[in-house]
């Protein structure tokens, strides 16, 4: 039975979700040598995540999905004034003249929307909606392939699975199942040699500060290292690994004390694992397990269910205190975890 997105999606129960969009049939449209609709999906995920209440945490564009990982930020939308409002939809969705041409967001066009307040306000609630999010990533490349094919029809399926995440070890577990995809389908041996993805992403961006001693000090396992890593990621456009106190950063993080050469080191391991079957835990890596509350046979076991890729559940979970939660809030008899996966 098809559920509702609005059933699905409620920041009230948590403000992060794992989404994968499938491309019709599951066929290979975004494969080998037509890596500019990859490079494309790349900066329209930029573009978006300055317009939308919505931050990236993570993705990966593979050659027939796409795996994202977004945080809501409804509570932005609402502090924006009703300019603003307008002008971000502007960026989304700019007027057009008489011959369908893209014309400039002028203070004028600004001032007439905002004298319908009843638009201001659909405006704000679609800038901080999922589907809306999802909606204008999709079509503007559907309609790109079909004037290059000279084609009609769509090009991604649908409808996309959107995975509440309930807990602070199940989003870093699917942040590195997201940059480990090309891994774990043999695309490349390291997380960061993959293209167009979010680790990707991270490190060239370190590399452009000029951090690569610290972060790869801390791939092999430097305290010292990790801890030096905590504000490369200031200026950059995805979501910053690291949450630190706002006196200290005006950009909100993923989690809190947990820095950007913590998660590399923790997704090398598990790069590992994917590729070897076993891997060394360092002593700065044992240090992140204990911050997560967990072991290294434990996290090894969860990302290998993940990697077997069915997705069955709405909701993912390491705790079953989560699970319970959001059961009760939800009024629900029975809430599958994502994969089976079983909760502690």
């Amino acid at each position: 039975m098809t559920i509702a997105r609005s059933q699905l999606v409620d920041p009230q129960i948590t403000r992060w979700y794992h989404c994968i969009t499938r491309c019709v049939r599951r066929a290979f449209l975004l494969s080998e040598g037509l890596e500019n609709r990859k490079r494309w999906i790349e900066q329209r995920l930029e573009h978006l995540a300055g317009v939308f209440a919505i931050s990236v945490g993570g993705f990966a564009v593979m050659d027939n999905h796409l795996h994202l990982l977004v945080r809501l930020d409804p509570e932005r939308a609402g502090e924006w004034s009703d300019e603003e409002v307008a002008r971000r939809w502007g960026k989304l969705f700019p007027p057009r003249g008489q011959r369908a041409e893209v014309l400039e967001v002028s203070d004028a066009w600004v001032e007439d929307r905002l004298k319908h307040p009843e638009w201001i306000l659909r405006a704000r609630e679609r800038l901080s909606s999922l589907s809306w999010f999802m909606k204008s990533l999709k079509e503007p490349l559907s309609r790109m392939v079909n004037r290059e094919e000279q084609a009609r029809g769509a090009f991604f399926e649908a409808r996309f699975k959107s995975i509440a995440i309930l807990d602070e070890e199940a989003l870093l577990a699917t942040c590195a199942y997201i940059d480990l995809n090309p891994v774990a389908a043999g695309v490349v041996d390291r997380p960061e040699a993959a293209e167009h993805t979010s680790i990707k992403q991270r490190v060239e961006h370190a590399e452009a500060q000029d951090a690569v001693e610290p972060l790869t000090a801390a791939e092999l396992g430097s305290v010292a290292a990790c801890a030096a890593s905590s504000r490369l990621e200031e200026s950059h456009w995805l979501c910053p690994i690291e949450d630190r106190p706002e006196e200290e950063s005006l950009r909100e993080g993923m989690m809190e004390g947990f820095s950007l050469g913590s998660y590399l080191l923790l997704v090398d391991y598990t790069g590992r694992l994917f590729r070897q079957g076993k891997a060394r835990i360092s002593a700065a890596l044992a240090s992140v397990f204990d911050r997560l509350g967990t072991d290294g046979e434990t996290w090894g076991r969860r990302l290998k269910m993940l990697r077997r890729g069915r997705f069955q559940g709405r909701v993912f979970a390491t705790s079953r205190e989560h699970l319970s939660d959001v059961k009760e809030k939800l009024k629900l008899q029975r809430l599958p975890n994502l994969c089976g996966c079983p909760a502690g």
